[in-house]
């Protein structure tokens, strides 16, 4: 596999600049997207697989208590990362809009890659066990089922980990598709 490596300096920058690049996303997708039933009909079944994968993967998490390997950790590293990517795609599809796909995609490479590379020098210090985990389990492509133990999905740690708030933000961005579906 490939390993990117972003400069610490830039990936500081695009670590703080993640919220306010997803705020403009968002304004690009309202602006841009031209939404049929087809389009919907195809996009929203892709965009909800994301959410699911992310809150499977936020059932799995105890931030910084404990290094998760269950549930999907058990397959990549970054499953929250991957679960963003298959909704926004999700989104691109039902928006109809390829130039939306092109500006999420660039900011997927420019801006996630380098925190996904912050976060995993963070799990290194914080777990010791992290470095044999990462040697077995893929960053963002899922592979076999690692080996070793692996936690149950708990109900709990989806809502401490307000993993409800993307499944908020998915039935707005429905909502405005539909929206402007219908009276646009």
């Amino acid at each position: 596999m490939i390993r990117l490596s972003f400069s610490k300096p830039y990936a500081d920058l695009v670590a703080r600049m993640r919220v306010p690049c997803g705020f403009l996303l968002i304004i690009a997708f309202a602006w841009l997207c031209r939404p049929t039933p087809l389009s919907l009909a195809m996009g929203l079944p892709v965009g909800l697989a994301g959410l699911a994968i992310r809150a499977w993967a936020a059932g799995h998490l105890e931030k910084n208590m404990r290094l998760a390997m269950g549930g999907p950790y058990a397959y990549v590293r970054n499953p929250l990362y991957i679960g963003t990517l298959v909704a926004a795609t999700g989104f691109v599809i039902a928006s109809r809009r390829w130039v939306l796909a092109a500006l999420f995609a660039t900011v997927f490479f420019l801006v996630y890659l380098p925190v996904i590379e912050l976060e995993e020098q963070h799990l290194r210090r914080l777990f010791p066990e992290y470095t044999s985990y990462a040697a077995s389990v893929p960053a963002l492509i899922p592979g076999r089922r690692a080996k070793g133990e692996h936690g149950a999905f708990r109900w709990s740690r989806y809502l401490r980990n307000e993993e409800y708030q993307a499944a908020l933000g998915f039935a707005g961005g429905t909502a405005w598709l539909v929206a402007r579906m219908l009276w646009f």
